[in-house]
């Protein structure tokens, strides 16, 4: 794969195509997976110090990683958030949050969950092989990268997880699903928000690693995957069409590894 774009053309002869169609919960639990077995994440949590900030799509790699703990029973991931775009007619987030109360980020440090900690408070002790997840608000899937929206006058979990990153070295890992691709360039969208004019969220496209659904497959299977199409309706809404190209047994991998998530339920606070 290169600048997003998958080669479909090699080794047509000795391997087979499946389609898939994952609404965003799916993609959610799947990025999680492919998180949850990642080589330098898991690193990360047994011999060094991983975060993952909060967020909806991170909820569901908390709770994977803590699953393999064998904590995960004492994390709720309907709280795992600051901040959530909700349907006009929604109850609004805040109440929510202040009701059941913030659980902070989730931090594990040699394998032991630091229960209650956030970002803020271990951002300055974070050090090479250290990791950091942090969730985003726009997908380029052409060039791989991502872009978080911003509330905070300081520039909030972003911003310090970038003084990690660009200060000590720090691995940031942006897991996002594909619903969240915007076209054009990221920059220049940022540049729009940004304005001194201008009013609402601000956009700050980030440096790190961008990780889709289509990152997993390839992880947890060897199969290469590319997005074909999207959409749909009666709680469809979002989902996202892709072709799976691989070998018999990748395939058959990619078919017990994806159709299991197609009953994940929708997100629900």
């Amino acid at each position: 794969m290169e600048n997003g774009q998958l080669d479909l053309s090699a080794e047509r002869g000795t391997s087979s195509l499946k389609q898939f169609a994952l609404s965003p919960a799916a993609g959610k639990r799947l990025i999680a997976k492919g998180i949850a077995t990642h080589p330098e994440v898991l690193a990360a949590a047994t011999s060094a110090t991983l975060v993952v900030v909060a967020g909806t799509t991170n909820g569901y790699i908390a709770e994977e990683l803590l699953g393999a703990l064998g904590v995960s029973e004492s994390f709720d991931r309907q709280r795992f958030f600051r901040g959530v775009t909700l349907p006009p007619k929604a109850r609004p987030a805040e109440p929510v949050q202040a009701a059941r109360g913030f659980p902070g980020d989730v931090v594990i440090r040699r394998g032991q969950w630091l229960k209650g900690k956030t970002l803020f408070d271990v951002a300055d002790e974070l050090q090479r092989g250290d990791v950091i997840l942090k969730g985003a608000n726009a997908l380029d899937l052409e060039h791989s990268r991502a872009a978080v929206l911003v509330a905070h006058p300081k520039g909030g979990t972003i911003g310090a997880a970038l003084e990690a990153f660009i200060g000590r070295r720090v691995r940031l890992l942006l897991p996002v699903g594909l619903e969240k691709r915007v076209p054009g360039n990221l920059d220049v969208i940022a540049e729009y928000l940004n304005a001194p004019g201008a009013e609402g969220l601000r956009l700050l496209p980030v440096p790190g690693t961008v990780y889709t659904e289509l990152d997993a497959i390839r992880q947890l299977t060897g199969a290469t995957a590319m997005l074909v199409a999207a959409g749909g309706v009666c709680g469809a809404e979002g989902s996202v069409w892709l072709a799976v190209r691989g070998t018999g047994e990748q395939l058959e991998q990619a078919q017990q590894l994806l159709k299991p998530l197609l009953a994940e339920p929708v997100f629900a606070m």
